[in-house]
């Protein structure tokens, strides 16, 4: 699943003896800088994160520290430079905290808090519920709210969504909940693989991660910027391209530096490299060094591509730039985060 849930560092031992390095872009990865992050923005962002999450008791104490090192607030300031306000911050980081909550309960196996790849359909279509509401008999619907209320991560889903809505058109709300659909099929095929313990073709696992990746957050780029790209221009196969290619390539820089901790972890969990060193029977280094440069090639796709879509109109312009500044912050974070990310030691 996405290794953005809440989870604690690796310990310093590394699985399969790969020693780690602190801090740092990973070397020979392309990479646009970030805006910095306003530390102001950062701070009261997190404030009413943290006061919004103990509200609806979304996780218990134990995660505090887990919470704290996640650095949200940080995270949608460098993906966001061009938030209208704070309250459109807010609400993404909201978005980003529930997703993580729904990713390290129902999915995140290793974590140890009861989640499964057993059963996983049936906790997601109700996590998906809460964003894509049950319409029935009164009775039937009454039921369906006081389960969604009665659940932390159903919780988090639900009420994010709401605050998201009140400033999102409903087009850009609609194409949210459809975008964590598929990072909820995502979730499902990675974990079908884990059941059957599948190892997945280079190819095959690209593609998973197309679904179990960033999207859902960088659909909200526009309506957190005080705009809409509005659907028929949304919807066009080239645009559609350029947004799936910033997707993908931030995804890859996910599995660059989460890539050490996984094999603390987890050293049976599917990452670029480990499926990379799988299929073309080499090294783990040589396999993430290959990886680092399938991330390079899409992500000069998308910089050669966005180019070109932006000049169909300055909307369309603003868009990709919007995409471009997310996936800079991102990487932003990822190579800033010590207390989650360290990069193994191959240079």
């Amino acid at each position: 699943m996405s290794s953005l849930a809440f989870r604690a560092p690796g310990p310093p031992n590394l699985a399969r003896s790969v020693r780690a390095r602190r801090g740092g872009a990973v070397p020979g990865l392309l990479y646009r800088p970030a805006v910095p992050a306003d530390p102001e923005k950062v701070k009261e962002v997190d404030v009413r994160l943290e006061a919004w999450a103990r509200e609806l008791d979304l996780f218990p104490t134990a995660w505090s520290g887990d919470f704290a090192g996640f650095q949200f607030g940080r995270a949608v300031a460098l993906q966001h430079p061009g938030a209208a306000d704070l309250e459109r911050l807010t609400a993404a980081g909201k978005l980003l905290l529930a997703e993580n909550v729904v990713d390290s309960c129902y999915c995140e196996v290793s974590e140890g808090r009861g989640a499964s790849a057993r059963g996983l359909g049936g906790r997601l279509v109700i996590a998906q519920s809460a964003l894509d509401p049950y319409h029935g008999d009164p009775e039937k619907e009454e039921q369906w709210r006081l389960g969604v209320q009665a659940d932390g991560p159903l919780r988090s889903y639900h009420w994010a969504l709401r605050d998201y809505a009140a400033f999102a058109t409903p087009s850009q709300t609609n194409r949210f909940v459809h975008d964590i659909a598929r990072l909820h099929l995502g979730y499902l095929g990675e974990a079908a693989w884990a059941e059957t313990e599948y190892m997945p073709q280079v190819w095959e696992y690209l593609t998973m991660r197309q679904f179990n990746n960033f999207r859902p957050c960088l659909s909200l780029v526009d309506a957190v910027d005080g705009y809409e790209l509005p659907e028929p221009l949304y919807a066009r196969p080239e645009i559609q391209r350029v947004t799936a290619l910033a997707c993908n390539a931030t995804t890859i820089v996910n599995d660059l530096y989460s890539f050490t901790k996984e094999l603390a972890t987890d050293p049976t969990h599917l990452n670029l490299p480990v499926v990379v060193a799988a299929n073309e029977r080499c090294g783990l280094k040589d396999a993430y060094l290959e990886s680092v440069e399938i991330h390079n090639r899409v992500m000069a796709a998308f910089e050669e591509e966005a180019e070109v879509v932006a000049a169909l109109s300055p909307l369309v312009g603003r868009y990709t730039e919007g995409l471009a500044a997310w996936v800079a912050g991102n990487h932003e974070w990822h190579a800033t985060n010590t207390h989650r990310y360290h990069l193994p030691d191959y240079w």
